[in-house]
């Protein structure tokens, strides 16, 4: 048995939405390219029948990864329970201590659902697993390539 994968709720149905994508647009038109690709005779030598294959083999793959995840899923619900503690689910604001810049808005999610560049941090990433557990004028201390860094918790919720 696979081991157990942690999603938000929000988390999860992205991934079935995805799933289901992938198997009902996708797949379909891959298909329809291998079938105008052989159309046109000798596969052997037909490019555009060993991209569309190779598409195919990463489209499988990518179903079969999304499959697992979500059959091995344990979707955690943030039931506004603890809100003053950081949980996987929750948006927590943190600031540089000492800074006075803007604080940092993130949301903390499993490392299936990490997405950086959109405010979604993982729980096990340097600053997320900081975070984990701490309260509201926590300051944590996070150990990043550039070196150690200071941060205080704005706000939880």
């Amino acid at each position: 048995m696979a081991d157990e994968i942690l999603l938000t709720k929000e988390g999860y149905e992205a991934k079935l939405a995805e799933l289901d994508e992938l198997r009902t647009v996708r797949r379909p038109e891959i298909a329809e390219r291998l079938k105008e690709a052989i159309a046109y005779g000798d596969i052997s030598e037909n490019s555009e029948y060993d991209a569309a294959k190779n598409e195919q083999a990463e489209l499988e793959d990518r179903i079969g990864r999304l499959e697992t995840l979500i059959n091995n899923a344990k979707i955690i619900e943030n039931d506004g329970k603890d809100k003053d503690v950081v949980r996987i689910g929750q948006k927590v604001q943190i600031r540089k201590v000492g800074s006075k810049e803007k604080p940092l808005t993130y949301i903390i999610v499993s490392s299936s659902e990490a997405d950086p560049i959109n405010g979604k941090i993982s729980n096990v990433s340097p600053v997320g697993a900081a975070l984990e557990g701490q309260k509201v004028k926590s300051k944590v201390e996070v150990k990043l390539p550039g070196g150690v860094v200071k941060y205080e918790i704005v706000s939880i919720g």
